[in-house]
Parts: structure tokens; sequence; C-alpha cells
């Protein structure tokens, strides 16, 4: 239960026709094209520029009456009862010009904090992203589970809606999106899309998974496999013939079949294994490095897909045969994620020292590049 003493009473929403306080920083954000705008108690208000935290120039350090002002504006009264009894609260804002943001409050030991992401206006494709075209075989499956992995501000949302871009401008399918909160809108072209947000549509990702199963849907997407319903749900519609897009905070093929698996007791493991074994079509984790000249960040990113050694790997628990399937298996499409690191350096796209930074194995890494020393 949070501090009561942190916890404001909600600011009355700005009158028809007045602006939030809190706007002029996004427009700030977006006029020197950053991601992210962190505010806390206690801190200067901070701006994420393709990677970095930086301070942003003439602002002061942010007071309690100040973020009591700044946060309670622009929430709902449902949204900041919830962060009052919870601690934390997950949903969407939008300015009058259109840009939306993903926003999060929540509480830390000085106080109260924030994070608003920029979601981009615009749904970009698999190419525009700079992924590879393996991809597309995962967006074109009909059933099965695939993962998409990787830590917070990795991309995965907009790799995600990349994907379910794809399948709406290809396919006539039926989707349903589970999100905390609604991320990416698609506009209805072959597919029909159906946006669920956790917190307003549904009460839980499970339940908004279990109600997906019984609505005649033949694609999911669940923002994220936070627990063991969740997850179950997740494989059992898989099972089920449904295709299903999860995401996992992780960063190499073997950790997230591992993460899914630990999720559940020692005498479920051997069962889930076995779906899990049956149903994985494929794992994509990815990192977001900085580029050598600063300007942009490069997707880094490794790729598992289902192949006729995967599901006996998967089902006897042995992650570390996973390593030798990626690389045996290159001309399918699978790549490790040191390998493609590997190639953003040679390409000039990304420093030595970045790609080190983002390595799995940073001995082996260290050995071809020569960069341990310096990045350590």
């Amino acid at each position: 239960m949070p501090r009561r003493l942190a916890v404001p009473e909600l600011i009355p929403a700005p009158m028809e026709g007045s602006v939030p306080k809190l706007d002029a920083f996004f427009h700030k954000m977006i006029a020197l094209k950053g991601s992210d705008l962190h505010l806390e108690q206690g801190q200067f208000p901070k701006i994420r520029l393709h990677g970095d935290l930086c301070p942003i120039e003439g602002e002061v350090v942010l007071t309690q009456e100040a973020m009591n002002a700044l946060l309670g504006e622009i929430a709902s009264p449902d949204a900041w009862e919830r962060f009052q009894h919870t601690g934390d609260v997950d949903f969407a804002y939008a300015l009058a010009t259109g840009e939306r943001f993903r926003v999060n409050y929540y509480f830390h030991f000085f106080g109260l904090g924030a994070v608003f992401r920029l979601i981009p206006s615009k749904v970009l494709t698999l190419e525009q992203l700079g992924m590879p075209d393996t991809l597309k075989k995962l967006a074109d499956l009909h059933s099965g589970l695939v993962l998409i992995t990787g830590p917070t501000g990795s991309g995965k949302s907009t790799t995600l809606a990349a994907l379910i871009d794809h399948i709406n401008t290809s396919r006539f399918k039926k989707i349903v999106t589970i999100e905390e909160p609604v991320e990416f809108v698609h506009v209805n072209q072959k597919s029909v899309i159906l946006h669920r947000e956790v917190g307003l549509d549904t009460l839980s990702f499970s339940s908004g998974l279990s109600s997906a199963i019984k609505s005649d849907a033949e694609i999911i997407l669940v923002g994220e496999m936070r627990d063991r319903e969740t997850t179950m749900l997740a494989l059992t519609a898989a099972q089920m013939g449904i295709l299903v897009f999860g995401t996992l905070h992780t960063n190499s093929a073997a950790k997230t079949i591992d993460r899914v698996v630990d999720i559940f007791p020692m005498d479920q493991k051997s069962q889930v294994r076995t779906i899990l074994a049956n149903t994985l079509q494929g794992v994509v984790s990815q990192q977001l490095v900085r580029s050598a000249d600063g300007t942009r960040r490069f997707a880094a990113y490794e790729v598992l897909l289902r192949s006729i050694a995967l599901s006996a790997i998967v089902a006897d628990g042995d992650a570390s045969k996973l390593v030798s399937e990626i690389q045996t298996n290159r001309a399918m499409g699978m790549i490790q994620m040191d390998e493609c690191l590997g190639e953003l350096v040679r390409n000039g796209q990304v420093s030595k020292e970045a790609a080190f930074m983002k390595a799995i194995d940073k001995v082996s890494f260290t050995a071809k590049f020569g960069v341990g020393a310096v990045a350590s």
C-alpha cells in the first residue's frame, strides 16, 4: 500500500479551451525528437534522447506541489483513484495536435514519479524498422505462440504493431489486442481489429485473453504475459489453433523459454514444457543500440524459429542447445543477438563499445572485437 501522505486530491481537469501545463513538456520532447519524458519529485525533468537521459535546460527541480499539479491535471478520476490504491497506474494521453503518449504514474522513495513515452503516430512497416524478412513468416502463421522480447524501451510494441499491420494489409482475420494501455491504434483494412485496454475494457490481461478466446478471434496480441494465469491462457489459445503474439522482458531465446517455464510451480513445469514445445513458433529478442554518430538507434535482434529439433529441445529443457540450433539454421533466418550486433559493428552503424554493452556473451564478443577493456 503506497504512503497516503504523498497522494494529493485530484486536480480539476483544465477548462475547455485551456491547455494542461504538462503539454509544454511534451512539445519540448517532440521538438527535440526524444522518446520519453521523465518527471520525478526532487529531480529535474528529463528527456530520453537516443538512449541517453538528459535534463531539460532551464527547468527547475520538481517539488511535490509541482508534481501534484502536473500529474493530477491529465489523469481521469478513475485512473487517479487506481493510483491512490495501488501506487501506480498506466493509461494513454493525447495532445490536441494528435500525438499520443503511454503514461505510467508511480511512487518512489522521495514521492511521485511519472514516465511518458511517445507513441509514433504512424505504424512503421517491418522494412522501415530494419527488421529481417523472416518476421513476415511469423506474421503469416495460422496458429501457435510467437514471443517478442526485450528490456523496457527496446521497441517491442513497435515491432508488434508492424506485425499486426502486415497481417491487417494482407489477410482477412479477426485480431484482438489486449494492452495496458492501448498504444498503436490500427484502422481496419483487410482484417477486423478490436483493441481492448486493461483497466477500461477488461479487468486484466487474463480476463481479456479468456474473453478473446471465446470471441472467435483468430489472432490475439497479449501486451504482457506477466503472470501464471495469463501465460497458461496464452499457451492454451495457441494449442487451440489461435495465433498468439506475446511479450516478455528477456534478451535471448534461451532466457525466454526458461522464463515461461519458471513462472509455473515444479509440478506443472513438465506439462508446460510439453505445451510450449508443441506451440512455440518463434522468439524474437531485440534491443536498441545507439548509432555510431549518436543521431538514432538501431535494432539488434535474436531470432529463433520453429525447426525439426526445436520441439525436442524445449521439451527436454536443455536451453543450452538453442545456441547451436540458431547457428545451424542461419539459412532459415535465425540469428544470434551477438552475431547481429557484430554485423552492426562491421557495417559501421554502431560502435564496438556500444555493441559490447548489449552483447550476451561478452567474453566471446571481446575476443572478436577487442573492446572489453574499453567498454568496461
